[in-house]
């Protein structure tokens, strides 16, 4: 792996492994001992990785991208989720930039292409006193997969798959920090996502569409507006009210498919 990183701190120190448990693991390590601001762990393989909710992820060897960013950020607690949202459109624009794919959110944080899904993300942080110690943001792509199991490759997609070329993983990981490194910067001046809104919203394939709302309190149906400044989707239901839906343990699904 030979990456050569035009940011000023996201990846500029790295660590790559052959096999890992989980890079988001280990960056908690690395939290733990002292790791830097904008430390990138890098691996071929993950054995325990991970998604929303402690779901598993598909990590074969030697063909996709598994990476988590260290980060210690200035901002309050409460602003943190928003993180996940910037590295999405992060990896949305870079995955169209660099392979001349759609790529699309679905929200909050997965990226489909013909709407399936090829990127996870998994934000965790740390907690001390009221304020942010550490903040890990994982991001897991298909990037070289040749093939699916059955039960995934219905909802399930690479790079490959969708384009029908090999793709460059390290020119991908480059070009995700460095996208990601100037929408943190913007992030980070208003502590929230105004300035990120028309991007991400352009990107977000829930967007104008009929959706469900999979509330473990109740589902409802409605019509997705976007995201608004604080990251939350804006739903309008059937009677015409406008929901503003937070993440957290809420999904979003199509009508009629994951998407």
């Amino acid at each position: 792996m030979k990456l050569t990183m035009n940011t000023k701190f996201a990846g500029r120190n790295l660590l790559y492994f052959d096999t890992i448990d989980s890079t988001n693991t280990e960056a908690v390590r690395q939290a733990q001992t002292g790791g830097a601001h904008g430390l990138l762990i890098v691996a071929e393989k993950q054995e325990q990785g991970k998604g929303r909710r402690g779901r598993s992820w598909e990590s074969p060897a030697g063909s996709n991208i598994f990476m988590t960013l260290l980060l210690r950020p200035p901002f309050a607690v409460n602003n943190a989720s928003m993180i996940t949202l910037v590295m999405a459109v992060s990896v949305a624009a870079a995955i169209t930039e660099e392979t001349k794919l759609e790529a699309k959110i679905k929200w909050p944080n997965d990226i489909v292409v013909n709407k399936k899904k090829v990127v996870g993300i998994l934000t965790e942080m740390h907690i001390d006193e009221d304020k942010i110690q550490y903040l890990i943001c994982g991001v897991g792509i298909n990037v070289n997969q040749e093939k699916f199991p059955s039960e995934l490759e219905k909802r399930a997609t690479s790079l490959y798959l969708e384009s029908g070329n090999q793709m460059n993983r390290d020119r991908l990981i480059e070009a995700v920090m460095e996208r990601f490194e100037q929408n943190y910067e913007i992030f980070c001046r208003t502590e929230n996502m105004s300035e990120l809104l028309e991007i991400y919203n352009y990107y977000l394939i829930n967007n104008g569409v009929l959706v469900r709302v999979m509330d473990p309190k109740r589902e409802y149906e409605g019509i997705s507006h976007g995201i608004n400044e604080e990251g939350e989707l804006l739903v309008e239901k059937t009677d015409g009210t406008i929901e503003a839906v937070y993440a957290g343990e809420v999904s979003v699904r199509g009508m009629y498919g994951y998407v």
